[in-house]
């Protein structure tokens, strides 16, 4: 019942001190699954997927499939690293053969657009860029919160199996922000993502699997350690020791760090009757999130584990904890004691049989030289590009291109175009009337859907974070509606 949307606030901040290399932490996110609990045992993975090589996620592969990821943090294939975390989109259509990020471009994976039948963000947004590096802050974040929700939406209508190939459900997962300067949806998931994986290795048993047509599960969070630099020494005595970055967290006075809060699932109450009926000739939807399609979770957590180079570390739970706080909202208490400071994760470890054991800094020997060591920084990386020629030449652009200086220190340049001429769009032989009945409602909804309205419901608890102004945009004179404007180029703009 409540399979329809996703959605909380997250905590933003700077979880590092300065901009590193080969650093990938994602900050407390969530994984939107199609529902097939009905299937037991028959594969959703066809053979030839990547994730069908991964046998400890049989019989079904349900949980690599497909899904809605992304979320707040920072990942290795930033280009364009500053400091702060970035929010972006991700989603697996294919069980992980790739992964789709942004209006363009995969999930970091390379500087190159996707081809154009990978495509499968549509831009919704007339007034913010989505770049491929992901959405970056304004300022150094301290624990403000940042709100999204995926909300799966009818923009177009279902299309039932021909000839065998697969049907089409008319869910297209549409992101929804809350910020401080920006509210409402930036983008969505055409329908077809889901569904052509049916198609792609002619296997009919994926004919409505696909999350075009099941509602999502989202059965939890987590904030994803995936990998964290290390500096390794020796003492005079031959023993070892290492060094991580160091991790500071927004805790207040009492040592507590609130990272999530209103957690919420939907159902088509909450909103896609409304948007419906609206496309189908009926009253305009406000696009606020009605709350009688909404359950509120119950959060519950656990201690974590944590591990170094496959072994594991001990001492991290006697200086910090998860912990459910009692207004439902889900963080970090620090215990007072333990080998870091009040809102820092251990920095220093001694390597003991087999396992890393956390200690303070008053505890490495001085000979090592960890203390005063110096982790690597990161450096701009190659442009994200796209290419002259397909779907982001035919039809083509409408104006420009512009370009903008990011706060990263990115530049972003951008075009503008017709709604349904985007690029993702261009693989499919829609007919001239879907693509028209689609491009008449997007251009009401840029009439009647500001930036400054509450979609979403405010948060509980907090202060909102505010996005990087330098994403905002106009429309030129003459598209000021149904028109968006797609990033075809991100480089460096020169040193921070």
């Amino acid at each position: 019942m409540y399979g329809m949307g996703m959605g909380f606030y997250s905590a933003a901040w700077s979880l590092i001190d300065q901009p590193l290399k080969h650093f990938q932490i994602g900050l407390a996110s969530g994984w939107i699954l199609p529902d097939n609990r009905d299937n037991k045992d028959k594969p959703l993975a066809p053979e030839g997927t990547l994730a069908r090589t991964w046998a400890e996620r049989g019989p079904t592969w349900g949980s690599v499939f497909q899904t809605v990821e992304g979320g707040l943090g920072y990942w290795r294939g930033n280009r364009f690293r500053y400091g702060p975390p970035k929010f972006s989109m991700n989603a697996t259509p294919q069980c992980y053969d790739y992964e789709v990020g942004s209006p363009g471009w995969s999930f970091f994976y390379d500087t190159e657009a996707l081809p154009d039948d990978r495509l499968g963000i549509a831009q919704l947004s007339n007034r913010l860029l989505i770049p491929p590096d992901a959405l970056p802050f304004e300022g150094k974040p301290r624990g403000k919160f940042f709100g999204y929700t995926y909300m799966a939406l009818p923009f177009t209508d279902a299309i039932e199996s021909k000839e065998g190939t697969a049907p089409v459900g008319d869910q297209a997962w549409t992101c929804f922000l809350s910020t401080a300067n920006f509210k409402g949806p930036i983008a969505y998931y055409i329908p077809e993502t889901w569904s052509k994986i049916a198609d792609v290795f002619d296997y009919p048993f994926l004919h409505g699997r696909g999350l075009d047509s099941r509602p999502g599960l989202m059965g939890g969070g987590a904030m994803e350690i995936n990998t964290v630099p290390q500096i390794v020494a020796r003492d005079a005595r031959g023993g070892i020791y290492s060094k991580i970055p160091k991790l500071s967290f927004p805790v207040d006075d009492n040592g507590q760090a609130v990272l999530v809060q209103d957690v919420i699932s939907y159902s088509k109450e909450a909103l896609y009757n409304d948007f419906l009926a609206w496309r189908k000739g009926g009253p305009a939807a406000s696009g606020r999130f009605n709350m009688d399609g909404a359950f509120v979770a119950e959060l519950s957590t656990r201690t974590p584990g944590f591990d170094q180079d496959g072994e594991p570390i001990e001492g991290v739970a006697s200086t910090f904890d998860t912990h459910v706080f009692p207004d439902n909202t889900w963080g970090l208490v620090w215990k007072g004691g333990g080998h870091a400071p009040h809102g820092e994760f251990p920095q220093y470890y001694k390597h003991l049989e087999g396992k890393r054991v956390a200690i303070s800094p008053d505890d490495v020997p001085k000979e090592t030289g960890l203390l005063s060591a110096k982790f690597l920084l990161a450096e701009p990386g190659e442009p994200f590009t796209s290419p002259p020629t397909g779907s982001w030449k035919e039809p083509g652009a409408a104006a420009g291109p512009y370009s903008v200086t990011l706060g990263d220190s990115s530049k972003v340049t951008y075009s503008w175009y017709r709604f349904v001429d985007q690029p993702s769009f261009q693989q499919y032989d829609w007919n001239q009337e879907k693509r028209e009945e689609l491009q008449s409602f997007v251009e009401k909804i840029h009439r009647s859907w500001p930036i400054d309205r509450n979609y979403m419901p405010p948060p509980t608890t907090g202060e909102l974070v505010t996005l990087d102004p330098a994403l905002f945009v106009t429309p030129p004179e003459g598209l000021e509606v149904g028109y968006v404007p797609i990033v075809t180029l991100q480089e460096s703009a020169g040193p921070l």
